[in-house]
């Protein structure tokens, strides 16, 4: 099977929480660096979007600022998956602390499958859990030129894999690895339920 990369979306605007969320402390640590080593060695690559370098440099992950600047997640996934140096990108947000690397790694295994490997549950697509093949570029360029930022905007142009709710249960019975974190009482319960 072919190579992979794996991107971690660090460009997020973090307004509903006041303050930068991949440095949110959760359980003690910042998010991204829980999201890093969750999927530390799942491919052949591992690469950081973000608008703010210098703010992640500690981390020593190579790392691209957006081609589409203010173009929001469809924008971020495009980088991802240009600067990726493999077909495939697993894409997964900075803001993810239950990321389930059973599940993501049982992704990986369907990805020659089709252009976009995405789990869907409670009837919707997860696309910043999702892996995408280079196939998807010139899509995904259409729709940000035409400022359709929506991101499963361009999914009608690609072939699409749904991972579907009993396989996610298999892995993961509640779907946590889809939660995020996005305002400081989310934080606050969360830290509770941990």
């Amino acid at each position: 099977m072919s190579k992979v990369t794996v991107a971690i979306q660090a460009g997020g605007k973090s307004s509903r929480m006041g303050v930068d969320k991949s440095f949110v402390l959760f359980n003690g640590r910042p998010l991204i660096e829980i999201v890093r080593d969750t999927v530390a060695g799942l491919g052949d690559e591992l690469i950081l979007i973000t608008n703010k370098p210098e703010a992640y440099a500690h981390l020593g992950l190579s790392m691209f600022g957006d081609l589409y600047p203010e173009q929001g997640p469809l924008g971020g996934i495009y980088t991802a998956v240009h600067h990726a140096q493999h077909p495939h990108t697993l894409i997964v947000a900075c803001d993810m602390p239950w990321l389930n690397r059973y599940l993501l790694a049982y992704m990986l295994t369907l990805r020659e499958t089709a252009d976009v490997i995405v789990p869907r549950w409670e009837k919707y697509p997860e696309p910043l859990h999702a892996i995408y093949h280079k196939n998807c570029l010139g899509p995904i360029e259409e729709k940000l030129n035409a400022q359709m930022l929506k991101i499963t905007s361009f999914y009608g142009r690609v072939t699409v894999r749904f991972v579907e709710r009993e396989e996610i249960e298999r892995f993961d019975p509640d779907g946590r690895s889809f939660a995020n974190i996005n305002t400081p009482q989310e934080l606050a319960q969360a830290d509770r339920n941990t």
